[in-house]
């Protein structure tokens, strides 16, 4: 992977480390204070990557097949594909397909 790729994967992690603690921290906000926060550090990672002169596709990081079968109509199928490439849990390929 070049640098610019690691730099990507490495702040959209951090992000999504410091989501979950948030989330882990505030179990009694409302959906909307988490959305605010959720909200909030997207447009900070847009403006890491951005800084950054990067962008960030997922569709970049799909293994081979998945898009096709998304195309297809066939969501199990991509999912099923995701899974096998990349060895992460049913809940994390779902919703890495749907986020397609």
């Amino acid at each position: 992977m070049d640098q610019a790729l690691l730099f990507v994967v490495f702040f959209v992690l951090l992000a999504v480390v410091i989501f979950r603690r948030l989330l882990a921290s505030q179990r009694h906000g409302t959906a909307d204070d988490v959305s605010k926060r959720q909200t909030r550090l997207e447009a900070k990672v847009d403006l890491l990557l951005k800084h950054a002169g990067l962008t960030y596709d997922p569709r970049a990081n799909a293994p081979p097949g998945v898009l096709d079968a998304l195309r297809a109509g066939q969501k199990i199928e991509a999912i099923r594909l995701y899974r096998q490439a990349t060895g992460v849990d049913l809940k994390t390929a779902k919703d890495f397909v749907e986020s397609l």
